[in-house]
């Protein structure tokens, strides 16, 4: 990004920040915020409300947030599960980042139980597996055996890996199991299918064949862009290590949010009035038809919640009621087997009294709105940083700083405090980045940020 596009998108993102923030509030009293609208009594809910419940006539920038929650399921007995282990062996991972791998492919063997199934799939250059086979005592046995055997050698040939996997939960699905691939690298494809449009062509073929695939990068030699994107067209999670020894924690995490799952195939769609033009999803990839713009969300665990940030502007004629959006969630039910879907209506109060647009603004989704705006500005840094431009991706962090004490003016500073601290990190991070390593940290640090901060928060370890 040259310098003056760079200018042109923080002034663009500050123009927008300044309506979100709101107008000088009046002295006399108004009518208070009015609340997010809830829906859903099935596997999910989902709670949706307006930055901007009272707009002026004219044109206005608006920003719909969505919460999506997986019900919590307290005590309830854990799914079984299908899954394929997928675990890098290039030499790249040769030594510690190899043995911590096979300690955290033990431990997840011992928290199968003998309805699980599991099959183990490793890759270089070539790649071998081990059959699915179902978690009985002695089958846990053999599997352990198999693990210690796993030795690094060659490249990285990550799409030999999935289309492995593919086969052996191809093999042991039943008609009601949960089918899941974790996939473990920590380097770029060398070999075989290197190209990221065909990797991402398979991934979504198999989850198309209800695969879920998570994706977990070690260290930082990873394409996070890649690895995410295998997440996300996966509807699985995405996660980064910089320490192997945390692997066991997180494959353990991956396995309770496959084996609690309540929800697959999970669909946001807004419905626009022609009055309502789209400018954007925040961080998230998205389908539109006419008036109709449809997010593709990850399958959904017990407790498990996903925000979505839509940026609209409104166009306002006379004062009253006026449409913004209906807000349709679709997904399948897996307690109860079938279809679901969830329906709701945003309006927002047309006025010609600027304190009342003030007074009625919300000031979570104001806050949700800048931490997603910021999150867009991550994104450049990150871009910035890992060509070297160190002082633009620190501008854009300062810039974020600036963002989100005005919405802590709006919502309250301590709503803010913590987005303050992480801003502060990733400043220590870039100024500490001093070599490509350092480098590979920060820009691996900062995307894992911005995932959760456009709202992938139960999708982002």
């Amino acid at each position: 990004m040259n310098k003056t596009v760079a200018l042109v998108s923080l002034a663009a993102t500050l123009a927008v920040a300044a309506v979100l923030w709101g107008l000088p509030r009046g002295p006399e009293p108004l009518p208070l915020p009015p609340p997010p609208v809830s829906t859903g009594s099935g596997a999910l809910t989902m709670t949706a409300r307006l930055s901007h419940p009272a707009i002026l006539p004219g044109q206005n920038e608006v920003f719909v947030t969505v919460d999506v929650t997986g019900v919590e399921v307290p005590g309830a007995r854990r799914s079984p599960v299908n899954l394929a282990l997928v675990i890098d062996r290039s030499s790249s991972m040769s030594g510690y980042k190899l043995q911590q791998a096979r300690q955290a492919a033990r431990h997840l063997v011992g928290q199968l139980g003998p309805d699980d199934r599991l099959a183990l799939v490793h890759y270089g250059s070539d790649v071998q597996s081990l059959p699915s086979l179902a978690a009985t005592p002695d089958n846990r046995e053999r599997m352990l055996q198999y693990i210690d055997g796993i030795w690094d050698d060659g490249g990285t040939n990550i799409g030999a890996g999935l289309q492995m996997a593919r086969a052996r939960v191809a093999e042991a699905r039943t008609s009601s199991s949960i089918n899941r691939i974790i996939l473990l690298s920590d380097g770029q494809p060398t070999e075989g299918m290197a190209e990221p449009e065909d990797l991402i062509r398979l991934v979504r073929d198999l989850r198309a064949e209800g695969i879920t695939v998570s994706a977990i990068g070690v260290g930082t030699d990873f394409d996070e862009d890649l690895m995410q994107g295998f997440a996300e067209y996966g509807a699985g999670a995405y996660g980064f290590l910089e320490d192997a020894s945390q692997l066991a924690s997180l494959f353990q995490r991956d396995l309770r949010q496959a084996s609690t799952s309540v929800a697959r195939g999970v669909r946001l769609s807004f419905t626009l009035p022609e009055s309502v033009r789209l400018e954007g999803v925040l961080g998230y990839h998205f389908q539109q038809q006419g008036r109709r713009v449809t997010v593709p969300l990850p399958d959904f665990s017990s407790g498990q919640m996903e925000r979505v940030v839509a940026h609209v502007t409104v166009s306002a004629g006379s004062e009253g009621a006026l449409d913004v959006a209906g807000v349709t969630l679709e997904y399948q039910d897996l307690r109860e087997g079938a279809p679901a879907r969830h329906d709701t209506r945003l309006q927002a109060h047309v006025t010609s009294q600027p304190q009342e647009v003030t007074a009625r603004q919300d000031k979570d989704a104001t806050v949700y709105a800048t931490r997603a705006l910021s999150a867009q500005n991550l994104e450049r840094s990150m871009e910035a940083i890992s060509a070297g431009r160190r002082k633009e991706a620190m501008g854009y962090v300062r810039q974020n700083q600036a963002l989100l004490q005005q919405a802590g003016l709006v919502a309250s500073p301590a709503a803010v405090a913590a987005d303050l601290a992480e801003q502060e990190e990733v400043l220590r991070d870039y100024e500490g980045a001093d070599d490509a390593e350092a480098v590979g940290i920060a820009v691996k640090r900062t995307k894992r940020k911005s995932l959760k901060g456009f709202g992938r928060l139960g999708s982002t370890y």
